[in-house]
């Protein structure tokens, strides 16, 4: 087990913690695009990056991983992570070697994945007091694997509970986001993933995957018999009381977001298709992670610089004001879900991870943009698209 003291996050402890794993990518795509080899991913990487776009500086140490190194790892990507700022637990290991994958993309961004050599996949007991103590959690695994990551890490929280071990934010049930690995979105693993859902707040497959969990090639908002597939989930549960969100991730389409007893809230991608300019989308990669670790992030971030951004920019519209008292909480997942659609707008510009540096005055850049400026310009346009929607059918779909 690490050691509590490895991560050194603020005060307040750890806000957010992924059970992914750190692997080196191999991607092949379709068409013209030659292949690249041995490049910084995995799911961990991708939403550790999400996340800490939305923690910023002031709480990057909050954002928590464990990072698995083996005999084969690239130095130089150690400088790349360190630049991150992350609360981050290195272990190496010389006996074996670093996890790597293969990523093949065919059409329609159908994404194609296989371990090149063995993984090694992180465990509840592997995460030390302060992380099992994180306000928000991300996995990416079977619906069986889920539910035991829940069981097991709400297990290790009583028994520090008993022990009178003083957590930072106290002993509130932490928010558990899950995303369905696409190789178990079967129909045979319907019946787990009900009971999967039940025991998390945020369940998001993408449209191909919630499609292939059913026997069906895809999911579409505009389809009668998929509204009603997705009113099937939300009334077996999401969440222990029910309140959870279905967030299902469509691309260059956007996202759709359900729960129950509300109406499902459509974003737009942050890119969106302009004919008269170059696409400045290059690979998807890692924009699903990215997306659900910037969620997760939003979701404990009241009060901080991304969501006054958010709330400065549509406190004077109404729809905005509609979607806020439909969604109660103070419009906690909609916000998030903005931080998420943004970070996710960083990620697919280049193969692999974006960069960050210092600009002036010290201010953090992400692909040479400040996170909360990307976040209000999209923040701005949407408040645009809800003003000029009389009919609100456009971002508030039934």
């Amino acid at each position: 087990m690490p050691d509590p003291d490895a991560i050194s996050p603020p005060g307040n402890g750890v806000d957010f913690c992924t059970m992914g794993m750190f692997i080196l990518d191999n991607i092949e795509f379709e068409g013209p695009t030659p292949p690249v080899y041995g490049i910084l991913g995995g799911a961990a990487s991708f939403a550790v990056v999400g996340a800490r776009m939305v923690a910023g500086k002031e709480h990057g140490r909050a954002v928590s991983w464990i990072l698995d190194v083996g005999s084969d790892f690239p130095q130089g990507m150690l400088d790349v992570i360190r630049s991150w700022d992350t609360g981050c637990v290195i272990r190496e290991d010389k006996t074996r070697l670093t996890t790597r994958a293969w990523n093949g993309y065919g059409p329609n961004e159908k994404r194609d994945f296989k371990y090149l050599t063995p993984k090694l996949r992180l465990e509840p007991y592997m995460l030390s007091d302060a992380q099992v103590l994180s306000r928000t959690f991300h996995m990416v695994c079977s619906s069986e694997r889920c539910i035991y990551i829940v069981e097991e890490i709400l297990r290790r929280r009583e028994e520090l509970r008993q022990k009178g071990y003083v957590s930072p934010s106290g002993y509130a049930r932490p928010i558990f986001v899950w995303e369905p690995v696409p190789d178990r979105c079967t129909p045979g693993e319907q019946d787990m993933f009900f009971a999967a859902s039940r025991m998390v707040d945020v369940v998001s497959p993408n449209e191909l995957e919630l499609g292939m969990m059913f026997g069906r090639q895809g999911w579409k908002e505009t389809r009668v018999e998929d509204q009603e597939l997705v009113k099937k989930i939300l009334r077996s549960g999401i969440g222990p009381e029910g309140n959870g969100v279905l967030v299902i991730r469509a691309g260059k389409d956007g996202s759709y977001s359900y729960s129950r007893n509300q109406k499902g809230l459509w974003l737009p991608a942050y890119h969106q298709p302009d004919p008269d300019q170059h696409s400045p989308v290059v690979d998807p990669t890692g924009a699903g992670n990215s997306f659900l670790g910037a969620l997760a992030e939003g979701m404990v971030s009241e009060g901080r610089e991304p969501i006054q951004v958010i709330d400065s920019v549509l406190e004077s519209s109404e729809a905005w004001k509609q979607i806020v008292h439909t969604w109660g909480n103070n419009g906690q997942v909609p916000k998030a879900l903005i931080c998420a659609t943004t970070a996710a707008g960083f990620v697919v510009e280049q193969i692999g991870v974006p960069s960050v540096t210092r600009g002036a005055g010290g201010k953090e850049l992400w692909n040479g943009t400040e996170f909360t400026e990307r976040l209000r310009i999209y923040t701005q346009r949407l408040c645009r698209t809800l003003e000029e929607s009389s009919q609100r059918h456009d971002w508030l779909v039934d």
